[in-house]
């Protein structure tokens, strides 16, 4: 019998993942852009990439047999269902926007964006989130963020 893993480590876990997702969120504008000079546009660049994610993910899904709480999945909301959507806005806007702004500020305004986003989710408690009110020092925090996104242009 194994011992689950402490808090610590989860912690530890979650941060790498987030790090390793921004990174690969960096390479997904300019390999979706690469994917949109054939396919004539962001959004069929932005299908053929959501196809072969699906399959990465069918592949991990069959992996991993973890089984779906059917009586829970009944029980989302209408706009549980939406993350997809939220995705391929994403995958589209950063095909189209980095051959136009570059890589860097491309993933530095959809960062910009995000932080915008999650400052209001987490400040009303959207989604099921324990909220997290917003205050000077957040707000300043995405500032500095804005403020890089003036600069990263500049170069």
């Amino acid at each position: 019998m194994s011992t689950p893993p402490s808090a610590a480590s989860v912690l530890l876990i979650a941060l790498c993942a987030c790090v390793v997702g921004g990174m690969f969120t960096a390479l997904q504008a300019p390999t979706n852009a690469m994917l949109a000079r054939p396919f004539n546009s962001p959004v069929n660049a932005a299908f053929v990439s959501f196809a072969v994610g699906t399959l990465v993910l069918l592949v991990a899904v069959l992996a991993l047999r973890v089984r779906p709480d059917w009586g829970g999945v009944q029980a989302l909301p209408w706009y549980a269902w939406l993350g997809g959507a939220y995705g391929a806005v994403f995958v589209v806007a950063a095909a189209f926007a980095a051959p136009r702004l570059g890589v860097a500020s491309t993933i530095t305004l959809m960062i910009a964006g995000q932080l915008v986003a999650g400052m209001l989710v987490d400040h009303f408690g959207g989604f099921g989130i324990a909220p997290r009110p917003i205050n000077l020092t957040r707000i300043l925090g995405v500032g500095l963020v804005f403020a890089g996104v003036i600069l990263v242009r500049r170069a």
